[in-house]
């Protein structure tokens, strides 16, 4: 990335903040303002995103590496700029490493009052993952046409994944847990990497490092609502079943939906459709009820899923129909109706 005269002062205001919201003082009202700036200009997020990755490098190297790695950050285009717009993404890289050098780096939000929790809300387009960091340093991918929000108190680090799929890496805080809410269930971080899913009221969670406590919060599973899952498990939850449903997933596979792969395992042909259509270009409609219990067991590739869906009567006994505001999948048998 090379950084241009409309880009250093969005670099230079992006390192204030980075500093701004690791200081002492630092309250709810800052994080307001944080969140307010962020939402001014997606460039803002992006640049705030930068001098977390930068920070974090920082952090690992010794003093010659850390200054070549500034100089590396902050490179221009070969078209001259004033030396006072050259100063300015420097001073940016040199707040961070100021703060790093100094002992001093450590995740910010962590001076609010036990009543202050703030929130903030990530969401993806169509056919359009994310990857950002949370503030404090949990890393996180969100799949294609999803939707989280965040909100950050005192006592704990609390997540709502309300649609699409999102996977985390969480920094393990004993004194403050990372507890991920979808739909009726509840995901306890204990020292962890996974994967959740919600499709309407259906969750999967797919462990992919460490263990997670799960809970499911429905009344009527109070005497058994819980269990933890460790590295390598998929639990999956069905509001019509009445228990939890524990199943071996290796964690590249639960994972394949960022390297442009959907991987399903006997998922209702419901399920699969609704998370295909986060990735289409072209909605895909089930006409007739009785196809979406159809299972399906296989791999979608996101940049041919007109292939795939082409392909379905060789596996199933539907028709595909190709109409003006996208594709319907229906029963043969209910042509003539």
């Amino acid at each position: 990335m090379r950084f241009n005269e409309q880009q250093d002062p969005v670099l230079r205001a992006a390192a204030d903040w980075w500093v701004r919201l690791r200081a002492a003082g630092a309250d709810g009202e800052v994080i307001e303002q944080w969140l307010a700036w962020t939402g001014e200009d997606e460039r803002n997020l992006q640049a705030f995103e930068r001098m977390n990755e930068l920070a974090e490098r920082l952090g690992t190297l010794d003093k010659v590496s850390r200054q070549g790695l500034i100089r590396a950050f902050v490179r221009f285009a070969p078209t001259p700029v004033p030396a006072l717009r050259r100063w300015f993404p420097l001073a940016a890289a040199a707040s961070i490493a100021a703060v790093v050098l100094s002992g001093a780096l450590y995740i910010g939000w962590t001076h609010f009052a036990a009543d202050v929790a703030t929130q903030v809300v990530y969401q993806s387009g169509v056919a359009q993952n994310r990857e950002f960091s949370l503030p404090d340093g949990t890393k996180v991918a969100l799949g294609a046409a999803s939707r989280l929000s965040v909100k950050y108190s005192n006592a704990q680090r609390s997540v709502e994944v309300s649609d699409g799929e999102a996977y985390f890496e969480v920094v393990h805080d004993n004194q403050r847990p990372f507890v991920v809410t979808v739909g009726n269930m509840t995901v306890r971080d204990i020292g962890t990497a996974f994967d959740v899913r919600r499709t309407g009221g259906r969750v999967t969670i797919a462990v992919t490092q460490g263990r997670v406590a799960i809970a499911d919060q429905r009344l009527q599973a109070r005497p058994h609502n819980t269990l933890e899952a460790i590295a390598g498990q998929r639990v999956s939850y069905d509001p019509d079943a009445s228990r939890l449903l524990v199943d071996i997933e290796a964690p590249a596979q639960a994972t394949a939906w960022r390297h442009n792969r959907l991987e399903f395992i006997d998922e209702p042909l419901g399920v699969v459709i609704a998370n295909l259509n986060r990735y289409a270009g072209r909605p895909v409609r089930v006409a007739d009820a009785d196809l979406n219990a159809l299972t399906y067991t296989g791999t979608i590739r996101t940049d041919a899923i007109d292939d795939w869906v082409g392909a379905l009567p060789q596996v199933f006994p539907l028709r595909v129909s190709k109409e003006a505001n996208g594709v319907v999948l229906s029963d043969p048998k209910h042509a003539f109706r």
